[in-house]
């Protein structure tokens, strides 16, 4: 028999995760299941993606969330599915998530683990056809198991992640995430609904040529990131911004580039959640080979005081993030 006429399709994301048990020699399996659950929900909320032109899920929800954001009905729709599977898949005590302004307690007293999410980043661009992602980071809790997740056991450091993963849905569906152990990415196959490894050990460039920013926004960044900015145009490297960080993101750190998102006049903390975004991404970039700064520090060292804590954001290939560093450096030795 010609063996060409059944080609393999390849490793499944569950498959992948029960060899990589190993890698755990303190678990027995639940936080395997926890990455199953969250790859449930993903094939949920790209379902619901794919049907947002022809469903009334796109526009705005008519609230606000936590952050002072309109939230959008993808929001909702993306941050009830996480929640319905990580609850109903037993290992989870508590989530944090964007969308709310309190811990959710899972009710899952003996769950060992604690989950960070951005639900839907980016789902104001769901109405044009924009990739939008989602974000998440795993914990091991600190307190006893038998009690409902503490406060503490959430604001954790980044060093203390566990797991950490993106999914992008764009013109197809990856799921990209990272145990400490590298970085692996894997493709949805619709017609199958399993996500098959695609991008094995991603290791991002040392350097590269995008640059990620708001540039609408320039005029009220930090001189050292204007001066970096200006760098860049004159090397010739090319602006690049989507306006959805996983997006934004997933695009650089295969590519090499480098994502800003630094403080401003409006934003003096920077914008983005430090639980919710920057500590995820930055664990991962982190194990494909790049760096995650707030320009000044690593983000993974930062010590969280509250769930939704801000943070300025330098990210991406190596040497590009150690230059935006160099840029503030030597602003701060001005001023």
């Amino acid at each position: 028999m010609n063996d060409k006429l059944a080609l393999p399709v390849g490793t499944t994301l569950d498959r992948f995760i029960m060899r990589k048990q190993e890698d755990f020699p303190y678990a027995t399996g639940e936080l395997s299941q926890l990455l199953r659950d969250i790859a449930l929900a993903a094939k949920i909320v790209n379902r619901e993606i794919n049907r947002a032109g022809l469903l009334d899920v796109t526009g705005a929800y008519g609230n606000q969330n936590v952050q002072g954001e309109e939230q959008q009905k993808l929001d909702v729709i993306a941050n009830i599915r996480f929640i319905r599977a990580l609850r109903n898949g037993g290992e989870v005590c508590a989530i944090i998530s964007e969308e709310e302004e309190d811990i959710i307690q899972t009710g899952n007293t003996k769950g060992k683990y604690i989950v960070a999410m951005d639900p839907l980043d980016g789902s104001s661009n769901i109405d044009v056809n924009v990739s939008i992602g989602t974000i998440f980071s795993v914990y091991r809790r600190t307190s006893e198991t038998g009690c409902d997740g503490t406060l503490e056991d959430c604001l954790q450091n980044g060093t203390r992640q566990i797991a950490a993963g993106y999914i992008v849905y764009g013109s197809s569906t990856m799921l990209v995430y990272t145990t400490g152990h590298g970085v692996n990415g894997f493709t949805y196959e619709p017609s199958l609904g399993e996500f098959f490894l695609s991008h094995p050990n991603i290791v991002t460039p040392r350097t590269g040529k995008i640059y990620s920013c708001n540039e609408g926004s320039a005029n009220s960044f930090p001189d050292g990131v204007k001066n970096y900015l200006n760098y860049c145009k004159e090397e010739g490297y090319s602006g690049r911004y989507i306006g959805s960080l996983v997006a934004d993101f997933h695009r650089n750190l295969l590519k090499g580039g480098v994502y800003i998102y630094p403080a401003t006049a409006k934003a003096p903390n920077g914008k983005l959640r430090l639980m919710y975004e920057c500590n995820s991404l930055a664990f991962i970039v982190e194990q494909a080979g790049g760096k995650a700064s707030t320009g000044t520090k690593r983000v993974m060292e930062i010590e969280p005081t509250e769930l939704h804590q801000r943070c300025p954001l330098v990210i991406g290939s190596a040497e590009m993030v150690e230059k935006v560093e160099e840029f503030m450096k030597a602003e701060a030795l001005v001023s």
